[in-house]
């Protein structure tokens, strides 16, 4: 497996495919390489039987040319998403090794991502959950050009990589993403009308309706700026007070500071 990224879904996924076979992952610059290598080893310090020495961070995306699966997993943008997966495109074509090409996107067009790759027939939208490690569902869409191939090859990646697949259809925000994020954003219009403390929300959600997270958490957790970016693209109004506090840089967990303040 090749992955174009290093964030948090890109790191999570070589992690767990590095439990299995070596993986590559490809970022940007050094700093980012850096950065990337952090969060690996982090994370696998915190699993059993996950080495860490199974993935190769590359800064040259040519390194990733000899990969049967080439996986984009960068920012939730549509624009840095077909620039890279145009990228992949070239590589697999001139590579000649038949990758199958897959993006992570959660809330994107499946079929406009698939043109941008210029392989629609061996694309796959392959939408993991984080933490990745963890999480068992990915959820599978394909455009219509799709080979029953592509299809068997992604289905079978998910299962050797412990996870149950589930073809979605290639709507906005597939299924659950669809689901969730009215609720989430309904539990900060309910912080805003009432003034309650964020903690107490969650405390009503994870005690009263047995969820492992509250809303308030899962959004930091996910991360502002992506919970305002999957809004936008399932048509559900951003809440104002999520909006300011990501034109304020506070998007939750990965910078410190959201709902709640992290050390």
């Amino acid at each position: 497996m090749g992955i174009a990224g290093s964030g948090v879904i890109a790191c999570g996924l070589a992690v767990a495919a590095a439990e299995r076979d070596e993986v590559m992952l490809w970022a940007r610059s050094d700093d980012s390489a850096e950065r990337a290598r952090d969060r690996v080893m982090k994370t696998c310090s915190k699993l059993e039987g996950y080495n860490p020495d199974h993935i190769r961070i590359v800064t040259d995306l040519d390194d990733l040319s000899q990969a049967t699966f080439l996986v984009e997993a960068v920012v939730e943008h549509h624009g840095s998403k077909t620039a890279v997966l145009s990228d992949l495109g070239e590589l697999a074509r001139h590579a000649g090794v038949g990758a199958v090409l897959a993006t992570t996107t959660s809330s994107l067009s499946i079929a406009e991502l698939a043109q941008a790759s210029g392989h629609p027939e061996n694309f796959v939208g392959l939408h993991p959950f984080n933490p990745v490690p963890r999480m068992q569902l990915v959820e599978l869409s394909f455009p219509p050009e799709a080979t029953e191939e592509t299809r068997q090859r992604a289905r079978e990646l998910c299962e050797a990589l412990g996870k149950t697949p589930v073809e979605v259809p290639d709507i906005p925000g597939f299924v659950v993403n669809r689901l969730l994020f009215p609720y989430l954003f309904s539990a900060v219009e309910l912080l805003a009308e009432t003034g309650m403390a964020p903690e107490d929300i969650d405390n009503c959600m994870t005690l009263g309706a047995g969820m492992p997270m509250g809303p308030i958490a899962l959004l930091d957790y996910v991360g502002l700026d992506v919970s305002q970016a999957i809004g936008e693209s399932i048509g559900v109004p951003v809440p104002a007070r999520l909006l300011e506090l990501v034109k304020a840089g506070s998007l939750g967990r990965k910078t410190g500071a959201g709902f709640y303040r992290y050390e």
